[in-house]
């Protein structure tokens, strides 16, 4: 199987398998494909035989995973966004991802334990804010920034003006 052309590349101080496995074990269409160790000692402490990358999916995505040290931290410049279809998924991957050490956010954002930021965002509020109506819009904008994460009937009751 040829690699594909563009792939994710994230940076851990030491936990991209940790955290690969998590993702794997936590999404749909997500998995392991490989796990790379150094074939030598590395600058910042690398030793021989240390998991340096990580080949994983994430909801179908090509991520590497690399080990590079504690030089360089995540950022909310760079999340996942994952469209679900309703509270129970919205819940399920929220809780998920929180509850296994991250921390909530605003407005659907959430960070897990190893400080990669994602966007747990329902279809309906997606829809709502980009739709054709600007009252609408604002309506559930508004009721989006008072969220941490998204309540989907209270999304539906802004776009109907409840």
């Amino acid at each position: 199987m040829t690699a594909p052309k563009n792939i994710v590349c994230l940076w851990y101080e030491g936990e991209a398998e940790a955290a690969a496995n998590f993702y794997a074990a936590t999404f749909p269409d997500s998995k392991v494909s490989g796990v790379h160790r150094a074939p030598g000692d590395y600058p910042e402490g690398g030793q021989q035989g240390q998991v340096l990358t990580v080949e994983f999916t994430v909801m179908g995505i090509p991520c590497i995973g690399l080990n590079g040290g504690p030089m360089f931290k995540h950022s909310e410049a760079f999340s996942f966004q994952v469209m679900t279809e309703d509270q129970e998924e919205t819940d399920r991957y929220w809780n998920a991802i929180v509850g296994n050490g991250g921390q909530e956010s605003q407005c659907g954002w959430c960070k897990d334990k190893w400080g990669v930021s994602w966007q747990i965002t329902p279809r309906a509020l997606s829809e709502a804010v980009a739709g054709s109506d600007p009252a609408v819009a604002q309506r559930v904008f508004a009721a989006m920034m008072e969220m941490k994460k998204i309540d989907v009937a209270a999304i539906e009751a802004a776009r109907a003006g409840n």
